[in-house]
């Protein structure tokens, strides 16, 4: 790619030059619907755009999947310089990502398009500009993806499947336009990574892990962002870590699928606000009497996709079915994870939403915990979950546990092996000696799925000890039936 001499014009000019440029991309702009011998679509941008009347465009900002893929993504077009090195560093990963180009910087520097394209990487819609269109008109939202969707076109014989704003914001005016001009989705990001602020290294890579998610979307400005090269590498090192891979968004976006609403699930319905608590009957297990060697492996709270991936990944190997109790505040910002756990054959179970100290909450409260969470994570796996329930920290009193059967979770789960693997001083070593101290037929192990703790470290040599004794791993639901 070489710089173009307008780099060096005065912005003023390099409109003036570009206004040209769309009449002659345009050929004939005198009547709206005309296409040119190209069959590109005129429009007539001397008069208002009429407001389409179909349906919107998708709106995404990361895909529903289990599938451990997400798409690398950036707006706008940095000078050639930087967009050369840029794309050296995604050849040294292998990875083929996504550009969002405003119209303006291709029909300025088309070579460097062309480049992005010769690469292996999508090009896609960045507005005209890469402006913020929430404060346009309809007709002006219109023109703006138009005329940049004209232009890449032209210079490289894409035609942009997806529009993204400069900021990823978007309203029902953008999602009509985008559809009016043919657009399949309007794309945001479940991550926008700008400049850091005096972030330790340590610190940069737990809050990224944090957003490494299956159908995640990550944008990066080339302009904006002052670490642009070393933020690649630390993405890069992310996904590695998790055992992820950066897909085009294209095949991101192909391979997702649709989410039901809620109340289109069985099961939705299964738990429900319930004041009439007083002939509510509840069974509240801490294990199961039997002389059976069967035992349940149960893991509470929330974590990132680096710890629960690695949990699933080891439980698979072992071939070991297990019991999730979710805070359901977590599935909401991951529901795909949510899913992957339902779908490798575990319980999914309650766990309330935001993880509240019982004794603290009102009846009405309690209940609401309850419901919300079994709603979350119905939505999330698109099936009605394990009807168990686990008390935060395992506290409960007869009244709650009477009041959490009232919503229709009869059957509370609570442990009798605990390790305290939640506590970080725990070593793997630690952890596993209590558990092996502990367990006894009928057992129910408590664990956690928190980040950076010992667990997954210890749930190996757990494991392999605790069938060397002739225990027999099954789910909290099979161990009560």
């Amino acid at each position: 790619m070489k710089a173009g001499n307008t780099n060096r014009l005065g912005r003023g000019w390099v409109q003036a030059v570009f206004l040209i440029l769309v009449c002659m991309v345009l050929a004939s702009c005198n009547m709206a619907g005309n296409k040119n011998t190209n069959g590109i679509e005129q429009v007539e941008t001397r008069q208002p755009i009429e407001r389409y009347t179909g349906a919107p465009s998708q709106a995404i900002s990361s895909v529903y999947t289990t599938g451990r893929e997400l798409a690398l993504t950036f707006n706008g077009m940095a000078d050639s310089a930087t967009m050369n090195k840029l794309l050296d560093k995604l050849d040294g990963y292998g990875i083929q990502a996504t550009f969002f180009l405003p119209g303006m910087r291709v029909a300025e520097e088309p070579d460097i398009a062309r480049e992005i394209v010769s690469r292996g990487h999508e090009i896609e819609n960045n507005t005209l500009n890469g402006s913020d269109l929430s404060k346009l008109s309809y007709d002006q939202i219109y023109k703006e993806i138009h005329l940049a969707n004209q232009v890449i076109r032209k210079e490289t014989g894409i035609t942009p499947r997806y529009v993204r704003t400069g900021n990823g914001e978007y309203d029902d005016d953008i999602r009509l336009a985008a559809a009016h001009n043919g657009q399949n989705a309007v794309i945001s990001y479940s991550l926008f990574l700008h400049n850091w602020n005096k972030e330790t290294e340590a610190q940069k890579r737990s809050y990224v892990r944090k957003y490494i998610h299956r159908g995640g979307i990550i944008a990066l400005d080339t302009g904006e962002n002052k670490q642009l090269f070393e933020d690649i590498s630390l993405l890069a090192a992310a996904a590695e870590d998790v055992g992820y891979t950066f897909v085009p968004l294209s095949k991101l976006v192909m391979k997702g699928g649709e989410r039901e609403p809620l109340e289109r699930i069985a099961g939705y319905d299964a738990a429900s606000l319930n004041a009439d608590k007083e002939l509510a009957s509840y069974n509240l297990v801490y294990k199961e009497e039997t002389t059976s060697k069967k035992i349940a492996l149960t893991f509470d709270d929330w974590g990132t996709d680096y710890t629960i991936t690695q949990i699933l990944d080891i439980l698979d190997k072992y071939q070991i079915k297990a019991s999730f109790f979710l805070r359901a505040d977590g599935v909401e910002k991951n529901p795909n994870l949510a899913r992957a756990i339902a779908e490798a054959g575990h319980d999914v179970g309650n766990h309330t939403y935001s993880h509240p100290e019982l004794a603290d909450l009102t009846p009405a409260e309690l209940q609401n915990e309850v419901v919300k969470a079994h709603q979350v994570i119905t939505e999330a796996i698109q099936e009605k979950p394990a009807m168990i329930f686990r008390p935060p920290t395992g506290n409960i009193t007869p009244e709650a546990a009477k009041i959490i059967s009232a919503t229709g979770y009869h059957t509370i789960v609570n442990f009798d092996v605990d390790p305290k693997d939640w506590d970080r001083s725990q070593s793997a070593a630690q952890i596993t000696q209590s558990i092996m101290e502990q367990t006894q037929s009928g057992s129910i192990i408590l664990l956690h799925m928190l980040d950076d703790l010992h667990t997954i470290e210890a749930l190996p040599t757990v494991i392999e000890n605790l069938e060397r004794q002739g225990y027999t791993f099954v789910r909290a639901s099979e161990l009560l039936s």
